[in-house]
């Protein structure tokens, strides 16, 4: 993925209004991202822990979705492999995050839900960039290109139900 400023994360926003996308909380350490490994660009609002963005680079350029983690007072709904990166997590690894639809789809209320590792850093994990505090990746066949290219699939399949 290129690197990415702030202007070019708040007009990637699909899902929001350019009100909501102009005051949401974007990551303070850009210029720090391993952006060479990253499919995507994902973080957790610090000020909001039942926020998370994500924003991906696709044909039709940069796509960034706000999700939705349940709150605490309603039970986190958690599961132990990413849909994305087919990473386990023990506990609370992976939570179920959900997306409004675009247009008016969204505006009705309809949303689509992923799990996903909690921290989103799917990208990460696949390249063996970074360590899992425990849990372990499946000792696949797949070569690492392989499987970057089945979670860039499936994050592209959760995202086509975003605008559908």
């Amino acid at each position: 993925m290129r690197s990415l400023t702030e202007q070019d994360i708040r007009g990637s926003f699909v899902n929001c209004s350019r009100g909501e996308a102009k005051r949401l909380a974007t990551p303070r350490d850009l210029g720090e991202r391993p952006w060479d490994d990253l499919d995507f660009l994902g973080w957790r609002d610090p000020g909001a822990p039942d926020r998370a963005y994500l924003v991906s680079e696709g044909a039709q350029g940069l796509v960034g979705v706000t999700l939705r983690l349940p709150s605490a007072r309603r039970g986190l709904l958690h599961r132990s492999l990413c849909s994305l990166c087919l990473t386990t997590h023990p506990g609370s690894g992976v939570s179920l995050m959900t997306a409004r639809k675009a247009g008016a789809a969204g505006r009705e209320g309809n949303s689509v839900g992923v799990y996903i590792c909690a921290d989103l850093a799917c990208s990460l994990y696949v390249r063996g960039k970074k360590a899992l505090e425990s849990g372990s990746r499946f000792e696949e066949t797949l070569t690492t290109e392989e499987q970057i290219a089945r979670t860039v699939g499936n994050l592209s399949a959760f995202l086509a139900k975003l605008n559908g």
